[in-house]
């Protein structure tokens, strides 16, 4: 068996093993400590006059080892990060279209449905949070967001998106008294 200060004593120059292997300073560290550890849980195998630096630094390039294949076999066969690095954006000219005409849509919009189709929809708000920060009750977002959707989505469908419009008192009574 070793003692505790042959292993302190090996620890800097496992330190620079360890990060030759992850070249990395925190995975060195990790690879450090779990080599060390391993290392006090198997000291009854060590060979009385071998040399605890050899010893250990097997055990830390094993363990190096088992976790490489373990992220090959495991992680960076599924990770989609890469995939999705390589990938592009692309956006086609029917999308642009329609992003442009919901753009005008919204513009069409009061100014209270604008704001709380905003908050829910493209800020991803809960009701809860936009009832906060509006200072109106929960159930009143939920009426305003609905009118907000359904004339919006009225714009859209009849094809009255155009420069100039703007929604009258009279479509939004409408929208009122259906709901």
């Amino acid at each position: 068996m070793f003692t505790d200060n042959q292993l302190i004593t090996a620890m800097p120059r496992l330190k620079k093993f360890a990060w030759k292997l992850t070249r990395n300073d925190a995975n060195a560290d990790d690879l450090l400590q779990s080599t060390v550890l391993r290392a006090m849980e198997k000291k009854h195998l060590f060979q009385e006059g071998s040399n605890v630096f050899s010893w250990s630094s097997k055990i830390m390039y094993n363990l190096f080892v088992t976790d490489y294949r373990r992220k090959v076999k495991f992680e960076s066969q599924y990770d989609p990060e890469p995939y999705l690095e390589k990938k592009k954006a692309n956006v086609d000219h029917d999308d642009m279209m329609m992003m442009q005409e919901v753009g005008e849509a919204m513009k069409q919009l009061s100014d209270e449905h604008r704001e709380i189709l905003i908050m829910v929809t493209v800020q991803g708000m809960k009701y809860d949070e936009a009832s906060e920060k509006l200072n109106i009750p929960v159930g009143t977002v939920r009426s305003r967001l609905s009118r907000a959707r359904n004339i919006l989505m009225d714009l859209l469908e009849n094809d009255k998106v155009e420069t100039g419009f703007s929604i009258t008192e009279d479509v939004v009574n409408n929208y009122r008294l259906a709901a």
